[in-house]
Formats: structure tokens, C-alpha cells, sequence
């Protein structure tokens, strides 16, 4: 499974960074997103604080498909929102779920800042 990461913010009409992280659809390979580089492949800015410090957990099932779970953090609630583009159709995905992606095909993951403009988009491929 190949990740792309897509840093934004609307307001600057830019992207504010770009990072790609490859991932073996091996059997218990773990792909993380969050803040603490020390535990995820992925990172937003420190202080975008809207993402935590392991926000998602982009894992791969014995069968070689993957999952992705929004990890709750220490708040009750976040301070983001969470959904899934795969298919034409946007999904949201539950603080704390887990949902399978689909195989063979690529979508996107976004983790929407509640307060503000900001984006955190990762895109993945999953080749059958």
C-alpha cells in the first residue's frame, strides 16, 4: 500500500508539505499518522493540534487487506472530523472506528480541523 500525505491550509491556498510512506501489505504492518514523528511515518506541523499525537493507524489484516482506525485521544472529544473518499462517496469514520478500505482501488483520508480551514489528506493505493 503506497501513502500520500497532503498537508493544507485553505486559507494560504497552498499545500503546506507533501510526504510519501510505502507500506508492504504484509500481515501486521502498521502505518501511522499523528504528530509524534517518533511513532508515525507521517506528520502534520506540531502545532497543528486539531491532529493528535497518533491520529490514525492504517494497519494490514491476515487476508493482505488494510483497515484504518481514528485513534481516541486523551479528550473526550476531538477537535477534528474524520472521513473517508473512495469511490465517489465520502464517509465519515466514528472517533475511536475502524473501517476496512477498499482493495484494489486508492481514496483519500481526511482529517478535517473543526475550528478552521486546515486539512490533513492522505491518500492511499492499495493494489490487489
Amino acid at each position: 500500500m503506497a501513502m500520500v500525505s497532503g498537508v493544507s491550509d485553505a486559507d494560504a491556498g497552498a499545500t503546506a508539505g507533501m510526504l510519501l510512506a510505502e507500506e508492504p501489505s504484509e500481515p501486521g504492518a502498521v502505518l501511522r499518522v499523528g504528530r509524534d514523528r517518533a511513532v508515525c511515518r507521517l506528520a502534520p506541523p506540531q502545532d497543528w493540534l486539531f491532529v493528535s499525537r497518533t491520529h490514525l493507524e492504517f494497519r494490514c489484516r491476515v487476508d493482505g487487506a488494510w483497515t484504518v482506525t481514528w485513534v481516541r485521544g486523551s479528550q473526550p472529544d476531538p477537535a477534528s472530523e474524520v472521513r473517508i473518499l473512495a469511490g465517489g462517496t465520502a464517509v465519515p469514520l466514528a472517533y475511536g472506528g475502524t473501517t476496512p478500505l477498499p482493495r484494489g482501488g486508492s481514496g483519500e483520508v481526511v482529517v478535517q480541523d473543526r475550528s478552521g480551514p486546515r486539512s490533513v489528506n492522505v491518500g492511499f493505493y492499495h493494489e490487489d
